[in-house]
């Protein structure tokens, strides 16, 4: 064929697919700025674009969560349905938490719990002996999902207590992402299979580096033990969460352990995401054994969060709270880019005359999430919110306190990823006391921070300016 065939067969496949394409986009993407960007990628980058869109688009987990969750475990689904008398919000807490608390009902599906224990545990100084005591105490079962499983000290004291429990008869359970698998050399999923506990990675990447960026991970964070102690929160498993180790990349982090009704909230999740990856489905009493009674006082609920039925479950919990906030809201978070609505909920809550604190770290570990967070700091600033940045080693603890009366704790971060993107896990606390124990751990990162002035942020060279909000425009994607 000559050129100018060529050209025009070139033409008209590209135009058909453009239009094939930006019908799917515009049926299925829910957020405008994503949908613009695809179909202008697609136009302007001619087949290219539109492989890309095939390739790095679509939401093939959503669909495929959708089929595994036709065939649901009845345990999940008699966990879910409605208690014969509902659980309500403590009568000491402020009443706009009542409606909190219904909207996390209609956006979760799952009822408040009462009778529960929530302890925080500081690093991995405290997290990781409390969490090796519980799998080499457990009896009958052991799940465990993380984000990042490295090789390393503190790696190798969890395979050998996995080890431990599988030779104890325990049934044990391991899942790790298929990106934060590879950020050690080798895998230690190799490990564990050679000492036969059972391990499985969630959609492993065929990225043949890791990348801090690809979508659609497993970000959870959560050990449950004998179906009836947890612990869930930011904690990974690696060395830099160790302070005690003088790391040069140490880690602050908060993990928590909990024990009561909530525990088989997070047991259903990982559950789910078990049988998503291996089609193995987990029920019985080895997995959810009857509640002990008598555990503690707190009300909670557990909210997963994905890109599948639990999609920006997180964002309206976070967006209702913000809305109910009439005395303080406190954040602390290690990535912080919120879309405009959230940072309208904030500037709202700041100007209605709520104190609203945020606690960032001073140097992140990922400079273009960084970059693009302080590009536009300064409008939450103006607004009247207060930015404090804690000094080094990076945080990494993810805290949300209102009205010192309600907490959020768990894996997310406040940016696109975690609220759209990756699954997360946290739990809403209805209690004073938790509220209170939080908001020291908090108090304690305020006591070693400094307050970020408007002054500071715009006596910043032009460069920086420029870069910052250069990397600010990829927002959506990081």
């Amino acid at each position: 064929m000559t050129p100018q065939v060529w050209g025009f067969v070139v033409g008209v496949l590209h135009v058909g697919l453009a239009l094939a394409v930006s019908a799917h986009i515009v049926l299925y993407k829910t957020d405008v700025r994503s949908a613009i960007g695809w179909i202008g990628l697609v136009w302007l980058t001619p087949i290219v674009g539109s492989g890309l869109y095939v390739l790095f688009g679509i939401n093939r987990i959503r669909r495929r969560a959708g089929r595994v969750r036709g065939r649901r475990s009845s345990f999940t689904e008699e966990l879910r349905a409605d208690a014969p008398e509902p659980v309500v919000p403590p009568p000491d807490l402020p009443p706009s938490l009542g409606a909190l608390a219904h909207l996390v009902r209609r956006v979760t599906r799952w009822p408040l719990t009462a009778g529960n224990r929530i302890e925080p545990l500081c690093n991995g100084d405290e997290g990781y002996p409390a969490m090796l005591e519980a799998i080499d105490q457990a009896t009958r079962s052991v799940a465990l999902a993380t984000y990042i499983f490295d090789r390393g000290r503190a790696g190798s004291e969890f395979v050998s207590a996995l080890e431990r429990a599988v030779s104890r008869g325990c049934q044990v359970r391991v899942l790790i992402d298929g990106v934060g698998a590879r950020y050690s050399r080798p895998p230690i999923v190799d490990e564990l299979k050679h000492r036969r506990v059972p391990v499985a990675r969630f959609v492993p990447s065929r990225v043949p580096i890791p990348h801090p960026y690809m979508n659609l991970r497993n970000h959870r964070k959560m050990l449950i033990v004998d179906g009836v102690v947890g612990f869930c929160g930011g904690l990974n498993i690696r060395d830099a969460c160790v302070l005690a180790y003088g790391l040069p990349d140490a880690t602050r982090d908060v993990h928590f352990r909990l024990r009561g009704p909530v525990v088989q909230q997070m047991m259903a999740a990982f559950a789910f995401d078990w049988e998503f990856t291996t089609r193995e489905r987990l029920g019985g009493d080895t997995w959810y054994p009857a509640m002990p009674n008598g555990t503690g006082d707190l009300v909670a609920r557990g909210v997963p969060d994905g890109p599948d039925e639990d999609f920006e479950a997180l964002l309206m919990t976070i967006l209702g709270a913000l809305a109910q906030a009439s005395h303080s809201v406190r954040v602390v978070t290690p990535y912080f880019l919120p879309d405009t609505p959230m940072v309208d909920a904030l500037r709202v809550a700041a100007m209605r005359g709520v104190p609203v604190e945020i606690v960032l770290p001073q140097r992140g570990n990922l400079r273009l999430v960084q970059w693009a967070a302080t590009a536009k700091l300064g409008s939450l600033i103006e607004g009247g919110c207060r930015v404090h940045l804690s000094k080094p080693p990076f945080d990494h603890s993810k805290l949300l306190v209102i009205d010192n009366a309600w907490s959020l704790i768990g894996s997310a971060n406040w940016d696109p990823r975690s609220l759209r993107l990756n699954f997360e896990y946290n739990v809403e606390c209805y209690s004073r006391d938790f509220a209170r124990r939080v908001g020291a751990l908090i108090d304690d990162k305020l006591s070693s921070s400094t307050l970020l002035t408007l002054e500071a942020l715009r006596g910043r060279p032009l460069w920086t300016k420029l870069r910052d909000g250069v990397a600010w425009l990829a927002q959506p994607y990081l």
